[in-house]
């Protein structure tokens, strides 16, 4: 009688497969002043996808957005945004010639009164913010802490924002060493990582006049209203004077700082690569077009819708 072994072949032909493990995904969310607000449509559309981040990594206003949504409060934030007039945006503006043209103490002042500030430890959701430490250049990373002062330490545009101080530090904009913080999500655990690059595209456009909503400022009920809001535009905008109009304020420091985070961008993510890097076509918003939301979130839903196949083959392969 020869006798038999079960070397487990027949068992494994038929065992039934192993459940399909979901990847833990990562969100990075670049920097790119106005344009950040794509950010909002990227990361709905993503939720009705069912795709829920994981962990989520902010630079600049991918920090702010990223920080309202970790928070739960994006929907809320949508509304709000996308009835913001150019005549609103600036009146968030408190002058200041100190460090910045913007000490941005008004506008988050606005966001702890309206939304809740949980700490980042107390989130469901991995969440962290980059920022650069003024005195060493070093890149920071903030996962502890409340949230909107995690975001704020990261908003600190050189020229437009002022530094902020955040544990006996100095930080400026974290766009300065890592516009989209892929290395973040990964460090962090991210097995799959969705990139939102908003420096793909170079600002292309002046701000004049004739492109920002006149009727705000035919809304001033007083002439001196009226005058402090001529006076102003007359500091944004394009020179249009001469016989070739001139860039303006806005114009030199959103080009400049685009310029220097598209090459910085294009560095990082070459040698950390997203799986899936999203880049919005808003190469028409100007650097304080903050008053445009509507369009950049109708933008960033459009992406994804775009990228919905390839997004659902990474969930399942990966």
């Amino acid at each position: 009688m020869t006798e038999q072994h079960d070397n487990g072949a027949g068992r494994e032909a038929h065992s039934p497969p192993k459940p399909h493990r979901r990847p833990r995904v990562g969100l990075a969310l670049g920097s790119g002043s106005a344009r950040g607000w794509s950010h909002i449509g990227v990361i709905q559309e993503l939720e009705a996808m069912g795709v829920r981040p994981d962990i989520v990594a902010g630079t600049s206003i991918g920090a702010l957005v990223g920080g309202v949504y970790v928070a739960g409060q994006l929907d809320a934030f949508e509304k709000w945004v996308t009835k913001l007039t150019f005549r609103d945006v600036i009146g968030f503006l408190d002058i200041s010639f100190s460090g910045g043209f913007v000490k941005g103490e008004r506008l988050f002042n606005f966001f702890s009164e309206q939304h809740l500030n949980p700490r980042i430890e107390d989130l469901d959701q991995r969440f962290a913010t980059v920022a650069t430490d003024m005195q060493f250049g070093r890149e920071v990373w903030i996962q502890e802490g409340p949230v909107l002062d995690a975001a704020r330490a990261s908003c600190a545009l050189p020229g437009l924002f002022s530094p902020v101080k955040h544990e006996g530090r100095w930080m400026l904009d974290g766009g300065l060493v890592n516009p989209v913080p892929v290395s973040v999500c990964r460090a962090l655990g991210a097995e799959l990582v969705i990139a939102v690059n908003l420096n793909g595209q170079l600002i292309g456009r002046h701000l004049s006049r004739d492109e920002v909503n006149v009727r705000d400022m035919e809304a001033a009920t007083t002439e001196e209203e009226r005058s402090v809001w001529s006076k102003m535009m007359d500091y944004f905008s394009t020179g249009e004077t001469a016989a070739e109009p001139t860039p303006g304020f806005f114009d030199v420091v959103g080009a400049s700082i685009n310029i220097m985070q598209d090459r910085i961008t294009r560095s990082r993510m070459a040698g950390e690569p997203a799986e899936l890097s999203l880049i919005p076509m808003l190469e028409d918003f100007a650097m304080m077009d903050f008053h445009r939301a509507s369009d950049a979130i109708e933008e960033g839903r459009r992406l994804v819708r775009a990228y919905s196949e390839r997004i659902r083959w990474l969930m399942d392969r990966l």
